[in-house]
């Protein structure tokens, strides 16, 4: 009695429909596999998780499913020179890290062609000639990009495999994964940025908040002399000051200053600046000594290229003067009951470049119905979209046009000239000024 196979089979088709089932139950066994990783990638994540807690976490299941020594998730960093960072690794090995140069190789190769990268022979690979033989302990090595929307964001790198070569059933799986994990990675990076930028901006809400309780609280109310100030910054903190400092009953120091650069390190020098100029002038010094020590201790405590500009008068009520020195800040404008102009040109050196410095002084007697206009740079070289300068002719044209106003009212004049001036252009720098006018 003989075997007769199935009806309707061969021996040769029974056996390529087992080869089939198995193959299949392969199939469907990897796509389990890849279903599991990704559901406990998927699972373990949270909303509130960190990119450094996130990156972990995915490169572990990959290490652990593809069973390799080391692995790293590198992400790009635009606009620096160098634009990879290894941003966590993971390491169950005595082989410590990925040896520079091949970092180096690696991370060009991934730039240029930002597709996966499967090598199971490094050392007589012709992709990484360069990489000292002896100097790097990897053998085998897997990589497969991070994309959000065709754009390259880091990199998946696995070395080393135990106990065989990677496969490209290991590429796919690794794929897979980059794919499904790159925009969590990227949606991650960019809540960290964002609550980042919040703290920025309420650090910054602080500094203005503090910069501006350092200035006058109020203008002085002094007999038959009408005297405001103001400052409006181009950022939330700026590098403009002036101040008004009672230094006796017949005596004000007005002080208005432009600190080089903007934003917050130019606040901290303004600031450093107002300190040091309300310590000298409560001292009884004169103008010209109280602005050479304030630039001698600017010049010892403050990094090189960082500079101030400043006028510095000493207003006597009593006999209706004013003594000053000037550190290379704008000429004041002292206009006359006729509006014609003079300026007040006697000056010195800036402030922090050059120390024990010979400043002098100045003094001058003021006259009933005069006006004196003190300001910074920013109000003369406000641009506007044809990129014109606002300058000084506009600026004493609106004095002279406002003369007949009171200081507050000239002061409010002059700021809506350069807004309008600059129309949708951008405010670029700190607008300061003080406006004395004598009755």
């Amino acid at each position: 009695m003989s075997f007769r196979p199935a009806s309707g089979g061969t021996p040769q088709k029974v056996k390529k429909m087992a080869n089939d089932l198995e193959k299949e139950n392969i199939r469907l066994k990897r796509a389990v596999e890849e279903l599991s990783i990704l559901n406990e990638i998927a699972s373990a994540i949270s909303s509130t998780m960190e990119v450094e807690e996130i990156t972990r976490l995915i490169l572990s299941k990959c290490i652990q499913r593809i069973d390799v020594e080391q692995g790293t998730i590198t992400l790009l960093k635009e606009g620096t020179t160098d634009p990879f960072k290894t941003f966590v690794r993971v390491e169950d090995s005595p082989v410590k890290g990925v040896p520079y140069r091949l970092g180096v190789s690696l991370a060009g190769w991934m730039l240029k062609n930002q597709k996966p990268l499967l090598t199971n022979d490094l050392a007589d690979d012709p992709r990484f000639k360069g990489v000292d033989r002896e100097e790097t302990k990897i053998r085998s090595m897997l990589c497969v990009p991070l994309k959000v929307k065709d754009r390259m964001i880091g990199l998946i790198s696995l070395f080393n495999k135990k106990e065989e070569a990677f496969t490209p059933d290991d590429q796919r799986l690794v794929a897979i994964i980059a794919m499904q994990s790159a925009q969590v990675i990227e949606n991650a990076r960019l809540y960290e940025e964002e609550k980042k930028l919040q703290q920025m901006e309420e650090d910054l809400k602080t500094a203005r908040n503090i910069q501006r309780s350092l200035l006058p609280k109020e203008n002085p109310s002094l007999p038959d002399i009408d005297i405001v100030g103001f400052t409006h910054p181009a950022r939330e903190v700026g590098g403009d000051y002036y101040d008004f400092i009672n230094i006796d009953q017949d005596r004000l120091a007005i002080v208005i200053a432009d600190v080089s650069g903007k934003g917050m390190p130019a606040a901290l020098l303004m600031a450093n600046l107002q300190a040091t100029l309300r310590g000298q002038a409560l001292t009884n010094h004169t103008p010209k000594e109280c602005v050479a020590k304030s630039n001698s201790l600017l010049c010892r405590s403050v990094e090189k290229g960082k500079f101030v500009t400043l006028f510095y008068g000493i207003l006597n009520t009593k006999e209706k003067s004013l003594t000053y020195t000037n550190a290379g800040h704008c000429y004041p404008l002292i206009f006359d009951p006729e509006r014609k102009l003079k300026k007040l040109e006697k000056s010195g050196l800036i402030l922090g470049m050059l120390d024990n410095y010979p400043y002098q002084e100045e003094k001058i007697i003021l006259q009933p119905e005069e006006l004196i206009l003190l300001y910074t740079d920013g109000i003369t070289e406000a641009f506007n979209k044809e990129n014109e300068q606002f300058e000084e002719e506009r600026l004493i044209k609106v004095v002279q046009e406002n003369f007949h106003l009171k200081a507050k009212d000239i002061s409010q004049q002059i700021l809506n000239h350069v807004i309008d001036f600059q129309e949708d252009v951008s405010q670029s720098d700190d607008l300061t000024l003080v406006v004395v006018k004598v009755h």
